[in-house]
């Protein structure tokens, strides 16, 4: 059913864009397979590794499928609007036969184009986005300090060992004070991941790497994971906290874990447990991997949540639909009560939809700045 699904665009755009066209009949069946193979892009990652979430394939081939696949998405929108067009024209008595035509090669070129640059700015290595945010009674010790928020980096055939020491090597050109990673940092095994991943182990920070887990993880083989990034130098925050001490004053980073915990087994976030023991009176960062609980962590007294997942919506437009699945929290900076929430747009993307139009990947440094009121 899940790939019946995605067949389901394919067929539209069959249908309604290209048995109109005055081309062979050879020509039509060509393409329509062509299409077709895009459109079960899933099923063809399923049938490489057993999953959805991680093709394992040769990157270019990954690159390829994603714009076959993103193009028909966008192809099956667009003639859903040429065929409300259309109909109004029809209902005004102004519709004709010839423009048409014209109008499904448009809109098919438009398609593919935003799609191949859709692709192209989903894998590049991301640009640098400076963002301060101030922090009731923050320690005088940590005026200024500087975190590195990394989120969503979808280590995988897509983005392999070369993507992720650029990374690497642009967060360390900044010289953060934390760097802090709020999960799905793969997609696939340990074996499969093992050689992408492994440039995460030069991260430096004066405070350290620390991680809370995502949903990818726990799709991926979570305790094998967790026990592998904790061997490259990551400090796994799962349900817990840790204390970070400047001269008299103290900063908490605490983390959760993921509601996809709940499919394997494992410990589903809990709040009340990561604060727990936790000094009185010290700033609470909360790593959480999804931004949709952004208010109970507000209610907890949390003073800066940092969150992924979204992937910032990815295209324009589509945020809105991502947001009503996250609590309205899609991207960039938002005021919840007293707490400050950052949703990092994802330093990668998800190898199963890589396409962005107007919501870039990002490798954010966050400045926090002391608010006395």
């Amino acid at each position: 059913m899940f790939h019946l699904i995605f067949a389901l665009p394919w067929a539209y755009v069959v249908a309604r864009t290209l048995l109109p066209l005055p081309w062979a009949d050879g020509i039509k069946l060509t393409v329509a397979l062509v299409l077709l193979i895009g459109s079960q892009f899933h099923l063809w990652s399923r049938l490489s590794s057993g999953s959805v979430f991680s093709p394992e394939f040769p990157r270019l081939l990954i690159i390829l499928l994603n714009w076959l696949f993103g193009g028909i998405a966008l192809l099956a929108v667009f003639q859903i609007a040429l065929d409300a067009l259309r109909l109004a024209a029809t209902i005004a008595g102004i519709g004709g036969a010839a423009p048409w035509v014209e109008a499904r090669y448009a809109i098919a070129g438009v398609a593919f184009v935003l799609a191949a640059i859709g692709v192209w700015q989903a894998i590049g290595v991301p640009r640098l986005r400076k963002v301060t945010i101030t922090i009731r009674d923050l320690p005088e010790a940590f005026e200024g300090y500087t975190l590195v928020h990394l989120t969503d980096l979808h280590i995988s055939r897509l983005f392999p060992a070369n993507w992720s020491r650029a990374v690497v090597e642009a967060t360390n050109r900044l010289e953060p004070d934390l760097i802090v990673i709020t999960g799905d940092v793969i997609d696939g095994s340990v074996e499969n991941r093992r050689e992408g991943v492994e440039p995460l182990r030069d991260l430096r920070a004066r405070d350290g790497v620390w991680l809370s887990p995502g949903n990818h993880e726990y799709l991926s083989g979570y305790d094998a994971w967790m026990a592998h990034l904790a061997s490259l130098g990551m400090r796994v925050l799962a349900n817990t906290h840790a204390v970070i001490e400047r001269g008299k004053g103290a900063l908490v980073v605490a983390g959760l874990t993921d509601p996809s915990a709940r499919g394997v087994g494992k410990p589903l976030p809990d709040l009340g447990k990561a604060l727990d023991g936790a000094p009185s009176g010290a700033p609470v960062v909360l790593l959480d991997h999804e931004p949709g609980r952004a208010r109970e962590s507000g209610d907890h007294g949390v003073a800066l949540q940092l969150s992924g997942h979204t992937h910032g919506g990815m295209i324009v437009g589509l945020d809105r639909l991502v947001g009503r699945g996250n609590g309205g929290f899609v991207s960039g900076h938002y005021a919840v009560g007293d707490m400050a929430l950052y949703v990092n747009n994802g330093t990668g993307i998800w190898p199963g939809f890589a396409l962005r139009l107007g919501q870039p990947c990002e490798l954010t440094r966050i400045t926090l700045r002391r608010r006395t009121r």
